[in-house]
């Protein structure tokens, strides 16, 4: 806790699929961090990384259906007064921190302007550390990874284990020289060497506002499925989907209906599709399949109609 009483709020961002999730996961699993809120900022109408935390409760937090950086700084200046309102009343847990995860495509400097400028939220709140998850096997993508990297206090660099040697650490030092360099795997940090804050305070920027930045063409699309998948036949048509338009498609994640007692937890970068995990359990009440897509000139109802018709093919 700061000495002025101020509740400190750490920022992870991080392109798409470079593991910020996990990254929070693995924070969340120390037991210093255990009275910790977690505020998840997702692209798409269904929510998924919440659940990956699997710590879901009153202090976990969950805007949806827009990015930070560009629709919901509002949202997130309500939610850090409510977490307040919540705990004095006796609502939630109490918590000594703030954990807020963006979307893959946020600028960070219009969130940090927010946490730094926004009257009531810094009057309790103080940005401890912004942190920035850098994937070591697919590198810097897009104008908005070098937005996060610049922006950062301490820069992660993750998937290690896959892309040993790739040299993304050397060219992190040398695109931000003041921030500390650090590598993880599977999420395993120590919080003091992550959460450290930077050696100078910050200041908001001058003038009223921070500019947005637009994301081009680049959306979510959340494909629904009432219906239990093959696991088989949905992985043949994943690959081949990927294999067409991988270029065009960031991140694929969510939760599959196989049949079983718990779902099939789906996770892609690109054209790199992660090992399935087979979780025990669903996470909530929704037993349906959810399948988020982000990337660039996506079709939801072509999505679906591809998967349909493969599937009764299959059959």
């Amino acid at each position: 806790m700061p000495p002025d009483g101020k509740l400190p709020v750490a920022l992870v961002t991080g392109f798409l699929g470079s593991g910020k999730t996990t990254l929070i996961g693995g924070l969340l699993a120390h037991p210093d961090m255990g009275e910790t809120a977690v505020i998840v900022n997702e692209l798409g109408e269904i929510g998924i990384d919440h659940h990956l935390l699997r710590r879901v409760d009153e202090r976990t937090v969950l805007l949806k259906s827009g990015c930070l950086c560009c629709t919901l700084r509002g949202d997130l200046a309500d939610e850090l007064r409510d977490l307040l309102g919540r705990r004095d009343r006796g609502e939630i847990p109490a918590f000594r921190r703030v954990v807020v995860e963006t979307t893959g495509l946020a600028d960070p400097a219009p969130v940090v302007y927010t946490l730094l400028a926004e009257p009531v939220v810094k009057h309790h709140y103080v940005l401890e550390s912004v942190i920035t998850t850098v994937d070591a096997q697919h590198g810097l993508v897009r104008d908005e990874s070098l937005r996060q990297v610049a922006a950062a206090d301490t820069l992660v660099v993750t998937k290690t284990d896959l892309a040993p040697g790739s040299g993304v650490t050397a060219q992190l030092a040398r695109l931000n020289p003041a921030a500390r360099v650090l590598e993880a795997s599977f999420g395993a940090v120590v919080p003091r060497d992550v959460l450290a804050p930077p050696a100078h305070p910050r200041e908001p920027s001058q003038g009223d506002d921070v500019p947005t930045h637009a994301h081009g063409d680049v959306g979510a699309v959340t494909v629904v499925l009432d219906e239990a998948v093959d696991w088989v036949v949905f992985g043949i048509w994943l690959t081949m989907l990927l294999q067409a338009r991988g270029s065009e498609i960031y991140r694929v994640k969510g939760l599959l209906d196989v049949g079983a007692g718990g779902p099939v937890l789906l996770n892609g970068v690109q054209h790199v599709v992660h090992p399935p995990v087979h979780l025990d359990a669903w996470p909530d009440d929704d037993h349906r399949s959810r399948l988020v897509f982000i990337g660039e000139g996506l079709d939801r109802e072509a999505l679906t109609r591809s998967l349909a018709a493969f599937s009764t093919a299959a059959r």
